[in-house]
């Protein structure tokens, strides 16, 4: 037996029995909105698959150009590198990134929402050389037009995102964490 709801405008929801004899429950939350199911919760992980040199003294995006996964194909990994959602809601963002310059060098690792800073965080040091950055956020965002990238800074010389397949070094990852 099947049940079917019927809009007023055409549209239908069904639902089907099982095709087992074992009983199975469903609760939906007691709210207006959109109901998510696993399979279309955006959530993406990329990295730099090489290093990427920057110029000194200069905000520059980090172009993420490989992906381990994006389940709602909504990162950009060979124009904007952007991560572009396509469901509203609150996701947790992640970003890291390993730099290599000198040790009196200031690091910064940025996300950026819309264009904009959204948030930073500074550097600590590995070594001489290299500096590692991390951090997560939780954010916002509309589902349609709002966008996040990270952007990195050194005001040193020889300065390099450090990509590698294997490792990971400068990496960005986010999941939907709740729908709006």
């Amino acid at each position: 037996m099947s049940v079917i709801l019927q809009s007023s405008s055409g549209g239908s929801v069904t639902l089907n029995e099982p095709t087992t004899a074992s009983n199975f429950t469903v609760t939906l939350p007691a709210a207006t909105g959109t109901v998510q199911v696993s399979g279309n919760m955006p959530a993406f992980s990329v990295y730099r698959s090489s290093n990427q040199s920057f110029t000194s003294n200069t905000i520059s995006k980090i172009q993420f150009n490989a992906e381990l996964f994006d389940t709602a194909n909504c990162f950009d990994s060979t124009t904007n590198y952007r991560f572009t959602p396509n469901v509203a809601g609150y996701y947790q963002i992640n970003a890291q990134s390993r730099i290599r310059g000198t040790s009196s060098d200031n690091k910064i690792l940025y996300i950026y929402k819309n264009g904009s800073n959204y948030a930073a965080m500074d550097n600590f040091a590995l070594s001489i050389e290299y500096f590692a950055i991390s951090f997560s956020q939780v954010i916002y965002f509309n589902g349609t037009t709002d966008y996040v990238e990270v952007y990195g800074f050194s005001n040193g010389s020889n300065t390099t995102f450090l990509g590698d397949a294997t490792i990971l070094f400068t990496s960005f990852s986010g999941s939907l964490v709740r729908a709006a």
